[in-house]
């Protein structure tokens, strides 16, 4: 199974756990995660190259890899997804080289398959 497909079936599988439990706070935390990459004054795209950024500049590899599977479904291209690595880089400093590298080969995966 690929890294992709793992970290999908998981990551739906989880929050199917997490959002049946019905906990309030949840639920509305998710909902406003969801509500917040909506498309607004800021495009979609935008939003999910923010999201990338922040994630590795907070070294989340999870969150690194649903916002490139997202980017990817965006249509941002290798040289953008590049470009906001360096963005990431000089934010967060030389900490988050070897998220870079896991984010290159996820990167890599995602443009096999396309």
């Amino acid at each position: 199974m690929s890294q992709i497909q793992e970290f999908n079936d998981y990551r739906a599988r989880m929050n199917e756990v997490i959002l049946g439990k019905q906990n309030k706070v949840l639920g509305r935390l998710f909902n406003l995660d969801t509500n917040t990459y909506a498309e607004g004054a800021l495009s979609t795209q935008t939003k999910e190259m923010l999201g990338l950024v922040a994630s590795m500049v907070l070294r989340c590899d999870d969150c690194i890899k649903y916002h490139l599977g997202k980017c990817h479904e965006q249509g941002i291209t290798t040289d953008e997804v590049y470009e906001i690595f360096a963005v990431a880089n000089i934010v967060g400093g030389t900490i988050v080289i070897p998220h870079t590298r896991r984010a290159a080969e996820y990167w890599e995966e995602l443009m096999a398959i396309s």
